[in-house]
């Protein structure tokens, strides 16, 4: 299965949902992380074992984890509702990029974590665009239903174009009476792990170092979006789902 990236015109190449190969990789795999074999060497067997291309490698570590880790990062999850009257922390340009990859057809992966990712790599390539500026309603529509006490935006200065993202985030919460703010830092994860409130990623690093997290690019895409390209590899299958909702 060739999977285009609307946006950027990539194709992201992952075999069908019948690929035995496909399949099988992702249960060795994950049957390697659960006897606790290192994470890098286990997808570079893997792969060669299965003779998997560069973006099936990527389809694989992005969406499968041990037993352990996953659980443990379900764990953090808290419900929507919950947000209300908290501080809420955003890892901007992680939940701007999947919730645009919902709207443009991009492929995502529910993950074993229960977290839905992109799996395209545009992060460090991401221009603002038509979609971008939908993408962000829809995160505004969530802060007005949820109404956190605070939310603070946070994006990557060493991507293009941050600052001027972060202030038309600003003008955004300022224009809808959303209390909150938005920033491009340099290093955006030293605040986000250890915030003392809510923070909203899909980063594994940043979801293993806090306490309370919210899948919110995830909770759009399920209520709001729904996805023609959402994988989800478990149980030995490839299931490529024309559509969720939130149960």
């Amino acid at each position: 299965m060739s999977l285009m990236n609307s946006a950027g015109g990539k194709s992201i190449s992952v075999r069908t949902a019948n690929s035995k190969d496909l399949q099988e990789a992702a249960e060795d795999f994950r049957h390697l992380l659960n006897r606790k074999y290192p994470r890098k060497a286990s997808l570079e067997l893997v792969g060669n074992r299965y003779d998997l291309t560069f973006d099936e490698r990527h389809l694989l570590h992005r969406g499968v984890f041990s037993d352990v880790d996953s659980e443990a990062r379900r764990k953090k999850i808290i419900s929507i509702k919950e947000v209300q009257d908290k501080d809420l922390a955003v890892d901007g340009h992680n939940v701007l990029i999947t919730v645009e990859a919902g709207l443009s057809g991009r492929p995502l992966i529910l993950a074993d974590d229960g977290f839905i990712r992109d799996i395209s790599g545009l992060s460090g390539s991401f221009k603002k665009t038509e979609v971008t500026e939908k993408a962000i309603r829809l995160i505004a529509t969530f802060l007005k239903k949820w109404k956190p006490r605070h939310t603070l935006f946070l994006f990557d200065a060493p991507i293009s174009k941050s600052g001027i993202l972060a202030k038309e985030l600003r003008n955004l919460l300022k224009k809808e009476n959303l209390p909150g703010d938005a920033l491009a830092m340099k290093v955006p994860e030293k605040t986000l792990i250890g915030f003392p409130g809510v923070v909203a990623t899909s980063d594994t690093a940043i979801i293993e170092r806090s306490k309370r997290v919210i899948d919110l690019a995830g909770n759009i895409i399920r209520t709001k979006i729904g996805s023609m390209s959402l994988l989800r590899l478990r149980g030995g299958r490839l299931i490529n789902r024309r559509r969720i909702r939130e149960k």
